[in-house]
C-alpha cells in the first residue's frame, strides 16, 4: 500500500493541551518533531510583569523555542537563550533546566516601543533590530559551556531555522505564536511552537529524490498551522497533528511536563548572567 493509499490513523491516546511539549515522528516522511504549549507557566514572566504587547509576544515566543529545544536535548544542565539587539525590545533571555523547569525575562525601551506605529510593533526584526541570537548549554561549574551564535533574521523562528542550518545542519522547519486568550477567569497569555526536522537522507540519486519529496510534503503541511492552532487550549497538540499528517501515520510519544521554575525576574537575570564572564557581560 503506497503512502497515498495508507488509511488515516490517529494516535490510541490524546494528552493534556497545556505546558508541555509533545514529540512525535512521521516515519513515512523520514521526520521527527515537537510540540511545545505553554500556558500558566508563561503567566508569570508575561503576566505578573504587566509587559507591552510587542514585548510579552516575542517573549513568550523564546520561551517556547527555549522549552522545544530544551526537552529534545539528553542532559543535566540548563539550555539558555539570549536575543540581543539594537531594537526597542533589546533583550530576551530564557532558560530550560533538566527535569521541566522554564523561566525567561524581556528588557526594553519602554518610550522607543510607544512611537512605533501599529504595524512596525508587529514586526519582529523592527522591535529586535540588529544583534544575535546565542544558544548556550551549561552542564555545570565544572564543564565547559557550549554556545552557538546566529545573527537576528527576519523573524525568531527564521532566527532559529538560521542556526539549525548551520549547526546541526539537519533540514528544519519552525513556528512560533504567542498572544493573550479569553478564558473563563480572564485574559491569559500563552505560547506555543512546532517543529519538524528531516532525518539524514541516502546515498543514491533515487532516493535522494524521494527524499525531497517527502520534505517537501512535510513542509507544505506543516505550513497550514496557524498562530490559534498553537495557542487555543481547546485544540491538543494530538488533535493538531491529526489534522496535518494524518494520512502519513503519526505517532504520538508520551508528553513532557513543563512548569515556572522562578518569581523574581531580578534573580532570574542575576543568576543566568553570572554564569558568562566579565568579558561577555560587559558585550551584552
Amino acid at each position: 500500500m503506497s503512502n497515498a493509499e495508507k488509511p488515516p490513523t490517529r494516535p490510541a491516546r490524546a494528552v493534556m493541551a497545556d505546558d508541555i511539549v509533545v514529540p512525535f515522528t512521521i516515519d513515512a516522511l523520514d521526520v521527527r518533531g515537537r510540540i511545545a504549549r505553554l500556558g500558566p507557566s508563561i503567566d508569570p514572566a508575561i503576566g505578573d510583569h504587566d509587559l507591552p504587547a510587542p514585548a510579552a509576544r516575542l517573549l513568550g515566543g523564546v520561551m517556547a523555542l527555549t522549552t522545544l529545544l530544551g526537552t529534545s536535548l539528553k542532559f543535566d544542565g540548563k539550555l539558555i537563550v539570549q536575543v540581543q539587539g539594537d531594537g526597542p525590545v533589546h533583550l530576551l533571555l530564557a532558560d530550560y533546566a533538566a527535569g521541566g523547569a522554564i523561566r525567561g525575562l524581556a528588557r526594553f525601551d519602554a518610550e522607543r516601543l510607544a512611537a512605533l506605529t501599529e504595524e512596525r510593533a508587529r514586526d519582529e526584526k523592527a522591535l529586535l533590530g540588529d544583534g544575535t541570537m546565542a544558544l548556550t548549554i551549561d552542564q555545570g561549574p565544572r564543564t565547559e559551556r557550549w554556545q552557538g551564535v546566529v545573527a537576528i533574521a527576519e523573524t525568531l523562528a527564521a532566527t532559529a531555522q538560521a542556526y539549525f542550518a548551520r549547526s546541526e545542519q539537519l533540514p528544519t522547519r519552525l513556528r512560533l505564536a504567542a498572544g493573550p486568550v479569553s478564558t473563563a477567569d480572564g485574559e491569559h497569555w500563552r505560547a506555543g511552537a512546532a517543529m519538524i526536522q528531516h532525518l539524514p537522507g541516502h546515498d543514491d540519486e533515487e532516493r535522494r529524490r524521494d527524499t525531497r519529496d517527502q520534505w517537501d510534503t512535510a513542509t507544505a503541511l506543516f505550513d497550514t498551522i496557524a498562530d490559534d492552532e498553537l495557542l487555543d487550549p481547546g485544540i491538543s497538540p494530538e488533535r493538531l497533528l491529526y489534522r496535518l499528517y494524518h494520512e502519513q501515520g503519526v505517532r504520538v510519544f508520551d508528553p513532557v511536563p513543563v512548569r515556572w521554575r522562578c518569581s523574581c525576574a531580578r534573580d532570574t537575570l542575576k543568576e543566568v548572567l553570572g554564569r558568562f564572564s566579565g568579558e561577555e557581560r560587559a558585550a551584552m
